[in-house]
């Protein structure tokens, strides 16, 4: 490939995704909070049996930027249902945040 074609076109972004990142990071719990300059969001992998869990990553957003994220968050969700039907989402969680060891040997 030529260097001029590895160049970004007038208005488009080069995005390197390294394959550390690629991998991805499990998450099945998030935390929200925001100041008047910024939104945090915290993801968390909580396992059964252990009491403790780690924030697993930190995102810092942006007022405008978090409301875009909703925008495109609910645009997928949307166009995900229309493919796969509806995702069902619980009143209550099916499991207790609070979960510890529950078996004995």
């Amino acid at each position: 490939m030529s260097e001029e074609s590895k160049k970004p076109k007038k208005g488009q972004i080069n995005i390197e995704l390294d394959e550390a990142v690629a991998e991805g990071t499990y998450s099945n719990l998030a935390i929200i909070n925001h100041s008047v300059s910024e939104f945090v969001v915290d993801f968390v992998n909580i396992m059964p049996g252990r009491p403790k869990s780690k924030v697993k990553s930190r995102i810092i957003l942006t007022p405008q930027h978090a409301k875009r994220l909703l925008k495109a968050l609910n645009d997928n969700i949307q166009r995900f249902e229309k493919a796969h039907g509806e995702i069902r989402d619980y009143e209550k969680a099916p499991m207790p945040l609070n979960f510890g060891p529950t078996g004995q040997a």
